[in-house]
């Protein structure tokens, strides 16, 4: 008798938005349906005039958001999530499209909590055995 256990892929990312815009950088968000087994995402992100892609793969991540950075000013931009299992990528979800702002817009004042560089960070997060060796590598070959 043969047991036979098919995994497939996960289903495309689902509620992708676009927040915290700001003229260089902006925070995509995402949710993933219940059930699927999800190890990573890709976020692929191409401005309109097609001069620039970039693809980001965030492996072993459950986190449900990214910030692009060095964007430029006033432009258009369509941005992608795809979710990675462990039987392949996921389909790419609908494409978001945004455009950021001028510099010379001015941001809301706000708290740490509008700032797209504390987005999904966890302040009292362990490090992890991967981590903790590239930091202390580093700091072994600058003390030097």
């Amino acid at each position: 008798m043969y047991f036979c256990v098919i995994t497939a892929v996960p289903v495309a990312p689902v509620n992708v938005s676009v927040s915290q815009l700001r003229s260089d950088s902006a925070t995509i968000t995402w949710s993933v349906p219940q059930g699927d087994t999800v190890i990573g995402y890709v976020i692929s992100q191409q401005r309109q005039d097609g001069l620039m892609q970039r693809s980001i793969r965030e492996v072993n991540s459950s986190s449900r958001a990214c910030v692009l950075w060095d964007l430029d000013e006033d432009t258009h931009y369509s941005v992608q999530v795809q979710s990675i299992g462990l039987q392949g990528d996921s389909q790419p979800s609908h494409t978001v499209h945004f455009r950021t702002l001028e510099k010379s817009d001015h941001y809301p004042i706000g708290s740490i909590d509008d700032d797209p560089t504390m987005e999904g960070m966890d302040l009292n997060s362990n490090l992890q055995t991967g981590e903790l060796l590239i930091v202390t590598t580093v700091l072994l070959l600058w003390a030097g």
